[in-house]
């Protein structure tokens, strides 16, 4: 099983998680830019962070076999703190870097007016650098979240196909099921999505233009939930075929739309895993 986890924050997990991931069949991820749990207090500290994803991160992932790519952006939690705004002027010049294959987190926190502007705007670099688009829905209201957030992104002029509207659950799926955009489910010990609950949305609403994640960070999240969702599905029937499509064809689609996508095995991965699950094998 070859997987490709399109949302976890790697910033905040371990080592030892990265070795784990790789013995689990994790050969790629996307690390969205987020909330680091602590309030930053200048863009200096944003550009710090920017810099280790598209540095430091893929050099702790290529260790145990693990592409790293990451998507820039100002998160929603931080859109309405004066002492953040700085950084929408910076982020264009990250966009252009070969590791950064969308912008995101971008999106709804609290659907505050200055959400809105910065979403609007980061959906506007997304249209002008050609990339693909990672939106955050809220954890409250998710429902007028969804759909505040599929307005704005239809203002916006960016094609639908190139947007996942993200931490999806059964309450919001029929929003999206419809708009051509990819939906997008985070499975978590508690709180989110399981297991077991995906596998019942796949059953109904199919495998295409799904991708799901573990969105891993410091909270209670567990990075191999990916593994144990493709699991699930062979277990109800779903085939070998239905889960690559889903662990990695799907997000291999999504993010290729960057032409940025670094998917070539590793010599680490050799050590771990062997060329045969690199390439494409099972």
């Amino acid at each position: 099983m070859r997987i490709f986890d399109p949302h976890i924050h790697m910033t905040s997990r371990t080592t030892d998680d990265y070795e784990r991931m790789s013995g689990a069949g994790v050969r790629a991820l996307v690390e969205p830019a987020f909330w680091l749990g602590q309030p930053r207090t200048s863009t200096g500290s944003f550009i710090d962070y920017f810099d280790s994803l598209i540095g430091w991160e893929p050099f702790r992932a290529g260790q145990y076999g693990i592409r790293h790519h990451c998507a820039i952006a100002l998160n929603p939690k931080e859109a309405g703190d004066p002492r953040c705004l700085g950084v929408l002027d910076e982020i264009p010049r990250y966009l252009v870097k070969d590791r950064v294959v969308a912008v995101g987190e971008i999106g709804y926190d609290s659907m505050t007016p200055a959400e809105d502007e910065a979403f609007a705007a980061q959906l506007a670099m997304a249209v002008e650098h050609d990339l693909p688009a990672l939106v955050h829905t809220p954890h409250r209201d998710k429902v007028e979240g969804v759909r505040r957030s599929l307005e704005v992104v239809g203002e916006s002029g960016i094609e639908p196909g190139r947007v996942v509207l993200d931490h999806l659950n059964e309450v919001t799926v029929d929003l999206a099921a419809d708009t051509g955009c990819w939906m997008g489910f985070s499975i978590y010990p508690e709180t989110k999505m399981s297991p077991e609950r995906m596998v019942a949305l796949l059953q109904r609403y199919g495998i295409e233009r799904i991708l799901v994640n573990s969105a891993a960070d410091w909270g209670r999240s567990d990075p191999l939930l990916t593994r144990a969702t493709g699991e699930a599905m062979l277990a109800s029937g779903f085939s070998d075929d239905d889960v690559d499509t889903v662990l990695w064809r799907n997000p291999v689609e999504f993010y290729g739309q960057s032409g940025r996508l670094d998917l070539e095995p590793t010599d680490a991965g050799d050590h771990f895993a062997g060329n045969s699950i690199l390439r494409g094998g099972s």
